[in-house]
């Protein structure tokens, strides 16, 4: 990798790849959102999928996420797109590739990420505690073979991009699914707002 950040312009900033594990332990992951990849604008990345700073526009898709949040959980939408507080609360947002060159979605699709993201997404489906796995598109749900365990839960749901979001993203209710799960297993619900 240290020749693609010497040679590509790349996102996000090399000290925020490994972000949503940093945030989120492994073993204190609750829940699992799986992205794509990063941002392929500047400044977007944070190594945190669907996340964006907290001062800059929402992309589309996560407008989207946060419109389906607020109708499932009958609240306002969040003030902004940083979902830092997400993280901190047991939330891996992961992308299965965690770096993008600028401007290419996909372009370092099948580089190196996706063999040791296959093996965190397996580490967390063997947990001994129950996840749940938000699964949000076609890329997303091809990880189902490698969540293994009865207990856990796997959510599906089309893409929230604007392509896909009105094909059953919309009305999924995956955040109070969720914390339904969370509450019965007798975990601390996620406080998504």
């Amino acid at each position: 990798m240290t020749e693609v950040y010497q040679t590509q312009t790349v996102y996000p900033a090399r000290n925020n790849v490994f972000a949503a594990l940093e945030q989120t332990s492994l073993s204190q992951t609750k829940v699992v959102i799986l992205g794509q990849d990063p941002y392929i604008n500047p400044g977007q990345a944070q190594g945190l999928s669907f996340s964006v700073p907290a001062d800059f526009v929402l992309p589309p898709s996560l407008r989207n996420i946060f419109k389906e949040l607020a109708d499932d959980l009958q609240t306002t939408l969040p003030d902004n797109g940083d979902l830092h507080v997400w993280a901190q609360q047991g939330v891996l947002l992961l992308n299965t590739v965690l770096t993008v060159p600028a401007g290419q979605s996909n372009g370092h699709a099948g580089l190196i990420w996706e063999p040791f993201t296959d093996e965190v997404i397996r580490l967390v489906a063997q947990q001994s505690q129950p996840v749940v796995f938000i699964l949000w598109g076609k890329a997303a749900q091809k990880k189902i073979p490698l969540i293994q365990g009865s207990e856990n839960l796997i959510l599906q749901a089309p893409h929230p991009s604007p392509l896909s979001a009105h094909r059953g993203f919309f009305g999924s209710k995956p955040f109070s699914q969720t914390n339904e799960f969370l509450q019965t297993h007798q975990v601390q619900a996620i406080n998504w707002r």
